[in-house]
């Protein structure tokens, strides 16, 4: 497969996955940006032991791991004032509600949820997070249910 079809297909949903974690849309072209330097660089050393789509999303994974790290995470329940950008103004009030959301879950629940929001198979999705598919379904529904509450608490 060639880099540019997998940069198309792939730039959205990484995009998007690194929003979920990072929830400032500079930082996260910048952390898909280097995911696709990554998936360039690598393509060739490429395996295939794994789909060629877990691969990308547990590189952006990783990336987005090590970032929070780097910046001693941000208490959960809080949001980094960049966040506050025009690009934030101009989102749908639901939609930068729903990443708020997003960014307060625990880590491992952030990666599950914005994998599932990409439509990644839940088997997928337990071979990057290391878990099994039953927990991965579990989680998911909970996750839902608690995403839907608080939602519920939006709407009112």
């Amino acid at each position: 497969m060639k880099f540019e079809s997998i940069y198309k297909q792939y730039w959205q949903p990484i995009f998007r996955l690194c929003m979920g974690y990072i929830n400032d849309s500079a930082r996260a072209q910048d952390l898909t940006q280097e995911t696709f330097i990554i998936v360039w660089k690598s393509l060739p050393k490429f395996r295939q032991e794994a789909s060629l789509s877990t691969w990308i999303f547990r590189i952006a994974v990783n990336l987005c791991l090590r970032q929070l790290k780097i910046e001693k995470r941000i208490p959960q329940g809080q949001l980094p004032e960049q966040v506050k950008d025009e690009d934030t103004v101009n989102r749908e009030p639901q939609v930068a509600f729903l990443y708020q959301c997003i960014a307060e879950l625990p880590e491992t629940d952030r990666i599950i949820i914005s994998l599932e929001l990409e439509n990644v198979k839940q088997a997928e999705i337990a071979v990057i997070t290391g878990l099994s598919e039953g927990n991965v379904r579990i989680r998911i529904h909970r996750i839902k249910e608690r995403l839907s509450k608080k939602f519920k608490g939006y709407e009112h």
